[in-house]
């Protein structure tokens, strides 16, 4: 892997500051935040912090998977709990295989032994981490968020999503709308298709009705 280079612009395609720390990048998120934390309690980029639920509040989407383990660990079970219930989609697998943060799909931070952490917005890095993360994803247990009933596995920006597209608004108009790119906007509605179970569209609406997740 290539060398860390000392401080760089934000859209690079080579390897930056070490010295960077981790909350100042997490506030740079826009989009979405993909955690991997097989030591969510002491790894320095581990999920719970007071940014992520800032992020959250602003609409950033985030996905966490954690340890089976982490759901009874003493601080950290109520932890992941909270962050679950302020919106994020938290799920538990039996081992996580590596410790990683992806920030917006261009960003890839992972622990460093000497300087905390370290980033990398090489793009094949960069694809390598997401498509790592998506299969762990894919196999992972939602952890359900006790005493938060109706959240439903929502953010709040894929439930003004889906009442954009039920109210007829086109992928464009509703990417218009939320701020976000078209693209983003058909990546979440895979997302949540996927979660569903649905094979198109049309399937998902009705899964989605069925849920709650659609306004009356």
């Amino acid at each position: 892997m290539t060398a860390l280079l000392e401080p760089a612009p934000r859209h690079t395609d080579t390897a930056v500051s070490r010295n960077l720390g981790l909350d100042a990048l997490l506030a740079e998120a826009a989009e979405e935040v993909l955690v991997l934390s097989g030591q969510a309690a002491a790894c320095p980029t581990g999920p719970a912090r007071r940014i992520d639920h800032h992020n959250l509040r602003r609409g950033v989407a985030y996905r966490v998977v954690v340890p089976d383990l982490a759901r009874t660990a003493p601080g950290l079970g109520p932890r992941l709990v909270g962050l679950a219930a302020a919106g994020a989609d938290t799920r538990t697998v039996s081992e996580v295989p590596t410790d990683v943060v992806v920030v917006d799909r261009d960003t890839v931070i992972l622990p460093s032994e000497a300087s905390g952490i370290a980033v990398l917005r090489l793009p094949g890095v960069v694809d390598g981490m997401v498509g790592l993360f998506d299969r762990v994803w894919a196999t992972a247990v939602p952890l359900v968020a006790t005493g938060v009933p109706g959240r439903s596995e929502l953010t709040g920006r894929e439930r003004a999503l889906l009442e954009l597209l039920a109210a007829g608004c086109t992928d464009d108009a509703a990417a218009l709308r939320l701020g976000v790119s078209v693209r983003t906007v058909r990546r979440m509605v895979a997302d949540i298709t996927n979660r569903l179970g649905a094979r198109s569209r049309f399937q998902a609406g009705a899964k989605a009705a069925v849920r709650g997740w659609l306004p009356t």
